[in-house]
């Protein structure tokens, strides 16, 4: 005899007899004073904001890391946080890094933003890296560095949030970026800017929604990476020489050269089940 997992009640992403009752979207610390004085413990999901892309003078800039994923028991807490995705700008330098979220004892690190060297941002673990390594997860899970796979991932890697892809160097001739890392929440796509034809690095494929594409065309208006795909919402596609935002916790796109706009981190969420 077996069991199916589809028709199952047993085997559920919901925590067994708990409904989603709160879903908090609005970045910044809010107050929750309506949970029942009769419920003592809540089951978090706490999502970080992810990491802006970069963009360079000459070239393509790397794409932001995705926000954190956390998951677990807590107290009730009177607030919550949610972290803000990192501003994509104009300017040569690093990507902003995500904000954090926490709900009690469940907290989730923002997305690193992506390097002003063109490396993409590492994802961010249980706090918020800086450059392209990731840090410890909330589960304990070590984290990564450099392109290293782990829960959160390392540049360009695979992880449940994924590190955002690196930026092309080179300038002339034809040029095609690479994607962000794949996950469940993902890093931004690396941008090509060339005087050739450049195709920036599409964002992160998640699984439950996709990575925005990257900008293709002739010239340094063009080659800009597609934002990480989101744990909510898709990643926005690239236009011109301008990075996508990530979807929701996902990594900005990296901007190419003369002026692109680096993809804005998408914001944090965090839902509330008792």
């Amino acid at each position: 005899m077996s069991a199916s997992i589809y028709s199952n009640s047993s085997f559920t992403d919901t925590p067994y007899g708990l409904k989603l009752q709160r879903t908090i979207t609005a970045t910044g610390t809010t107050s929750i004073t309506d949970i029942p004085t009769g419920i003592k413990r809540v089951y978090a999901i706490v999502i970080g904001g992810g990491g802006a892309g970069s963009t360079q003078t000459t070239g393509g800039g790397g794409g932001g890391g995705a926000g954190g994923y956390s998951a677990g028991w807590t107290y009730v807490s009177t607030s919550v946080t949610v972290g803000a995705g990192g501003t994509g700008t104009s300017t040569a330098a690093a990507g902003a890094n995500g904000g954090s979220s926490i709900y009690g004892m469940v907290m989730a690190g923002g997305g690193s933003g992506a390097t002003n060297n063109q490396f993409g941002g590492g994802a961010g673990g249980a706090t918020t890296p800086t450059g392209n390594a990731s840090t410890v997860s909330y589960t304990g899970a070590p984290s990564a560095s450099g392109t290293g796979i782990s829960y959160a991932g390392g540049q360009s890697a695979a992880g449940v949030s994924s590190g955002g892809s690196v930026g092309s160097t080179t300038i002339t001739g034809t040029v095609t970026a690479t994607a962000g890392g794949r996950g469940l929440i993902c890093g931004g796509g690396g941008a090509a800017g060339t005087t050739g034809v450049g195709t920036g690095g599409a964002g992160g494929t998640g699984d439950f929604y996709a990575g925005g594409t990257g900008s293709s065309g002739t010239g340094t208006g063009f080659g800009g990476g597609g934002g990480g795909a989101g744990y909510t919402s898709v990643g926005a596609n690239a236009s011109a020489n301008n990075g996508g935002n990530g979807g929701s916790g996902g990594g900005g796109g990296g901007g190419a050269s003369t002026g692109g706009t680096a993809g804005s981190g998408g914001n944090g969420v965090v839902f509330l089940y008792y």
